[in-house]
């Protein structure tokens, strides 16, 4: 029955871990994956998601299905927490919200949705972006293409290329945004930027779709809902799939939502209604524990802003790791130009090593890296940063 299926080749990331956590080398290094440790290289338990859950235990009620759409207060919490409590969209009933396993979950309950009700358009993600990005929108019967977007001789965004590339395209083309910390690279687009673009999206009638899955690691809460809120302000109709995998430190429970914002409270409805349906056929409903634990942290008075420090704290961290990785980079390698870890944003930077270069990184100096250069920036700390430094050196160095 089955003889003829092709072996899977493996994810290049997962495979990496694997090889992490089999290397016997006691300084090894893992900054493959995109998960946020702490100063002592562990996964941290935010002290708001632990009081959230000691209250959800302690209530001690049954566990329902919940609906489709999932838990309401959660649902309300997501789009306030996006577009600020409050906003025109919100209370003009504009905003259809659902809750999702994961923003992985968002993002391919949206792409099933997109092909039934736009079943011609094709989709542009940037180049690079998260690798997932191509697989889930392909899995979905879409022809992915891309944009430009990094430039490597500069370590910024090829934006005049960008644009250019986003006018010319056919209307209702679904164009993938990272609305920050933009993953692989973390390079972001400015605010001057996202405003010179939402016209160009406007004026050629495109759908953004925006990938949120690391807001407050860039510069702040609201200042990484930027792109988000200025798309609302502009009446655009657009899509946004988030995730509190990092910001909560929640990665196994599968915390994650998807938004529609919409030209009417008549067609959010409507983009509700088939989203549930969508829901439906893929996994019926979402988990309960998950929705709990956003709906308590964002909604009480007292969680809400220890999380809010919480997330100040790991944000820092990885600046701080930044300028550290930084800083020993310019003293072993003097001349070579390492300013792009302190102007990209978030988790990831793109280090500009080659396949072979990260290959000798993991086989002589046990420090792991993807084979395109990314690094996660949040897999550093005090005692590992320099080791690292002086084997990029050493690789750099030929």
């Amino acid at each position: 029955m089955f003889e003829h299926i092709q072996p899977y080749a493996g994810d290049p990331i997962f495979a990496l871990v694997d090889a992490f956590n089999a290397d016997p080398r006691p300084h090894k290094v893992n900054l493959s994956i995109g998960i946020y440790f702490d100063e002592q290289g562990r996964l941290p338990v935010l002290p708001s998601v632990q009081a959230a859950e000691a209250r959800i235990l302690a209530a001690a009620g049954p566990k329902p299905y919940l609906p489709m759409e999932g838990d309401a207060a959660c649902r309300t919490q997501v789009a306030a927490l996006l577009l600020g409590a409050g906003h025109p969209a919100i209370a003009a009933g504009r905003v259809a919200t659902i809750q999702t396993v994961g923003s992985s979950g968002g993002l391919k309950v949206g792409a099933d949705f997109l092909k039934t009700w736009l079943p011609e358009a094709q989709v542009w993600v940037s180049d690079p972006t998260w690798d997932n990005h191509r697989a889930m929108f392909e899995g979905s019967g879409f022809v992915v293409n891309a944009y430009p977007y990094y430039d490597a001789a500069t370590g910024g965004v090829r934006f005049d290329d960008m644009l250019t590339t986003l006018r010319a395209l056919p209307r209702r083309s679904i164009v993938l945004l990272h609305a920050c910390c933009h993953n692989p690279t973390g390079v972001d687009l400015s605010a001057a930027q996202w405003d010179a673009l939402i016209p160009v999206l406007r004026e050629r009638e495109l759908l953004p779709y925006l990938d949120l899955a690391y807001q407050g690691f860039g510069d702040g809460i609201e200042q990484d809902a930027y792109a988000v809120r200025a798309l609302a302000d502009a009446g655009l109709t657009y899509f946004v799939a988030n995730s509190f995998s990092k910001s909560m430190s929640v990665y196994g429970e599968r915390c994650g939502a998807l938004s529609a914002i919409c030209a009417t409270a008549a067609e959010a409805a409507l983009v509700l209604g088939q989203l549930r349906f969508t829901v439906r056929r893929i996994y019926s409903s979402p988990a309960l524990h998950a929705a709990k634990i956003v709906a308590h942290v964002l909604g009480d008075a007292d969680l809400r802003p220890m999380w809010e420090a919480e997330l100040v704290a790991m944000r820092e961290r990885i600046a701080a790791m930044r300028v550290a990785l930084h800083a020993r980079l310019v003293a072993l390698a003097p001349g070579r130009d390492f300013g792009y870890f302190l102007s990209q944003r978030g988790m990831f930077s793109y280090t500009g090593l080659s396949a072979d270069q990260v290959d000798r990184l993991r086989e002589e100096h046990a420090v792991y890296l993807i084979r395109s250069g990314r690094i996660c920036v949040a897999g550093l700390n005090t005692g590992n940063v320099n080791r690292t430094a002086e084997a990029m050196a050493k690789v750099l160095a030929g």
